[in-house]
């Protein structure tokens, strides 16, 4: 069943509330979504507060929902501290917004991310570097193979490089419209399309669920 822990609510560029994301998510056969908004210093607590209400849904609809954010466009050297913070005020899962080649991303934040200890996944992180990609390995780091349009241009070099490497890799959507939403079928195909055999596109949704089982054991 699909997991995917990156998508936008109207909170930061979405089209949908979170109960609309929810709830379309669950028709397309999701257990667990995580509400990861564009955060900086200037809304992170905004953002989290929001996401942490959104989870009187999951008895609702029988779908876990993780409260969340994308660190996004954020200087560097303020990454670290941003990823703490969020933590520290109820992040579940903390994503950053990585060096995609469709967006003007500051060189080095994908070098800051995968040095923080307090992040959960490099979101589409472009032509990553096998030095970064390796630290990604050795602090658990997922990197992401994403069906977003666009920043999905490189998927088939961050697949290579974290089978390189050893870094673990998920897949998401990228969620800001209805129609982003995805199945699990198709997420095995893009994981399959990134140049992933069947057997590792299977171990990419695999870690989703394992990264899923940490945060949900780590509410009891």
């Amino acid at each position: 069943m699909m997991i995917d822990l990156h998508t936008h609510t109207i909170f930061s560029d979405g089209e949908l509330t979170p109960s609309e994301l929810v709830r379309r998510a669950k028709v397309n056969g999701y257990t667990a979504i995580a509400l990861t908004d564009h955060a900086d210093f200037t809304n992170l607590e905004f953002l989290l507060e929001g996401a942490k209400k959104a989870r009187y849904l999951e008895e609702g609809y029988d779908i876990s929902v993780l409260a969340g954010v994308e660190i996004t466009h954020v200087p560097p050297k303020y990454i670290a501290k941003l990823a703490r913070m969020a933590k520290e005020k109820g992040a579940e899962i903390v994503v950053v917004h990585g060096e995609s080649p469709i967006e003007p991303v500051a060189p080095g934040t994908n070098l800051a991310a995968v040095r923080c200890e307090d992040v959960d996944i490099l979101a589409h992180p472009g032509f990553i570097t096998e030095e970064e990609a390796r630290l990604a390995a050795a602090s658990g780091i997922c990197l992401e193979i994403t069906a977003r349009y666009g920043h999905n241009v490189t998927n088939g070099h961050v697949a290579r490089t974290a089978k390189e490497t050893g870094a673990r890799l998920v897949v998401d959507t990228d969620t800001h419209s209805p129609e982003d939403l995805i199945n699990d079928e198709k997420a095995r195909a893009i994981a399959r399309g990134s140049g992933l055999s069947k057997e590792e596109a299977m171990a990419a949704l695999h870690n989703s669920k394992d990264l899923l089982s940490s945060i949900l054991k780590k509410r009891k």
